[in-house]
């Protein structure tokens, strides 16, 4: 429901690329697994096994594969560039990216493993555009240009921000581009906590079967997915190949990778991601200086009233003490305050965040973010009077601001006011319809208000988005 919480990128481990350039046939893969990124709650378990999976496959179709684990942005910077530097006139190239991935402004970025993200101009400072990416193999002279991207998780990053949306974004590709997502676009999924992630599972399955299209491939791997994921994860391809290219052209040796059946191979119905809803509901009305008493007994204003409560090693926290070192130079540092008052709210410690968050209103009176913030910290914790009047102070300084929007639905949805929060759900769904916060949250308003068929078709809508919806409205004490 907030932008805004997560860690500050610190310390990372940068494992050296098990790799040496060669020269070899005009075939040249990087392969990419980032899972060690600190503002998430723990590593990914999937991307650094899934990327020497398949580069070790990779290294027998032909190519020279770079394979980077928990690459930095200077470390992908590099990777990209020795990447761009050997590649020749018609030769084959191709990028695989495990990691978060990031969708802003229509764009998919990929993330290395110590991106600071505070904003949304942040993504385009230490991302990786995927067509930048596409683009300059193109300009190198690649003939053929394959893009495989298994980055579209829930990302840590998009709390602090209204305008990302989920998911990633269609990429403009040059010509004689394959590039494949492993989920639909604009949606999210869930690590399967294997050693592989489902996409590259049929991947390396389809891969290993010679005489195959690359285009054939790829729709088989979509089949695969969607069949195994029983419909919840369907991958998106575009291509625009204008010549062929088998990943295996001839036949080989199979006593490793046995080549795959082919008799089920007939395309299935293709799904696509849900429809954003609908945004012809008029203006939210003015909302009253206060609101009536919620139905249920109020809850007390405590951290741990609703929600997760502060983890134990919160004095050890390394940003923690970064920030706290800052303060303590210049206790007046607004910046760094606003930043301590976010990763206390990650972190569950509410009553921190909130005099974090009070501190820097008192030191800029118009930091509309921090307002917003502090609505939804006391949102969340049941505080709910105050909240409201800081989400309207919000919502006074800036205007249509889509998370105050937001924050104050759940306020609204929290006090019982069922009406008032679907003027703030719906209004924040006309400037961003995939806004899967506002679309759950307006569901079971709806729902709340009699109107349970609108309510369902909005709650299932969101849940498809986002498959983590329901429990991340839990953790805010809505159920």
């Amino acid at each position: 429901m907030s932008i805004r919480l997560s860690l500050l990128a610190l310390l990372v481990l940068l494992l050296a690329p098990n790799f040496a350039w060669a020269a070899g046939p005009d075939r040249i893969a990087l392969v990419i697994g980032n899972a060690k990124y600190p503002d998430a709650d723990a590593p990914l378990k999937e991307p650094v096994n899934d990327a020497r999976s398949l580069a070790d496959e990779l290294k027998r179709d032909g190519f020279t594969v770079e394979v980077g684990e928990n690459l930095t942005n200077d470390g992908m910077r590099k990777a990209l560039d020795r990447l761009y530097g050997h590649i020749k006139p018609g030769s084959v190239a191709l990028i695989f990216f495990s990691g978060f991935g990031i969708q802003s402004n229509r764009r998919s970025f990929m993330m290395p493993v110590d991106a600071q993200i505070w904003t949304e101009a942040d993504v385009r400072r230490d991302g990786f555009s995927l067509e930048t990416m596409l683009g300059e193999i193109n300009n190198r002279g690649a003939g053929v240009k394959i893009a495989l991207i298994d980055a579209s998780r829930r990302n840590p990053y998009e709390r602090r921000f209204r305008s990302a949306s989920a998911g990633l974004a269609p990429v403009i590709a040059p010509n004689g581009s394959l590039v494949m997502y492993s989920a639909a676009l604009s949606s999210v999924m869930s690590d399967n906590g294997g050693d592989h992630s489902l996409f590259v599972q049929e991947l390396l399955k389809e891969i290993r079967v010679p005489d195959l299209m690359a285009e054939e491939t790829l729709n088989r791997t979509r089949i695969g997915v969607t069949r195994a994921s029983q419909r919840e994860q369907v991958p998106w391809i575009s291509s625009s190949l204008a010549e062929d290219f088998s990943f295996i052209p001839g036949a080989r040796p199979t006593a490793s990778a046995p080549q795959q059946p082919t008799a089920d191979a007939s395309p299935a119905p293709r799904v696509e991601p849900p429809a954003p809803p609908k945004a012809e509901v008029p203006p939210p009305p003015k909302m009253e200086a206060a609101i009536p008493p919620p139905p249920e007994p109020p809850v007390a204003k405590t951290p741990s009233s609703e929600a997760t409560p502060p983890q134990p090693s919160l004095a050890d926290d390394l940003i923690i003490k970064g920030l706290n070192q800052k303060l303590a130079e210049n206790p007046d540092d607004a910046s760094s305050l606003y930043r301590r008052g976010q990763v206390y709210a990650s972190k569950g410690a509410y009553d921190l965040a909130v005099r974090d968050f009070s501190d820097t209103i008192r030191l800029n009176g118009k930091d509309v973010e921090a307002y917003n913030n502090r609505c939804w910290v006391r949102a969340v914790t049941g505080d709910l009077q105050p909240a409201l009047r800081d989400c309207n102070e919000a919502l006074r300084l800036r205007p249509n601001f889509v998370d105050a929007l937001d924050s104050r639905g759940l306020v609204n949805l929290k006090s019982g006011s069922n009406k008032n929060a679907i003027a703030d759900f719906d209004a924040a769904l006309r400037l961003n319809p995939r806004l899967t916060s506002s679309l759950y949250g307006r569901g079971l308003a709806r729902q709340r208000s009699g109107a349970a068929s609108d309510g369902e078709v909005d709650i299932n809508n969101a849940k498809a988005m986002d498959p983590n919806i329901v429990k991340e409205f839990a953790s805010y004490g809505v159920h």
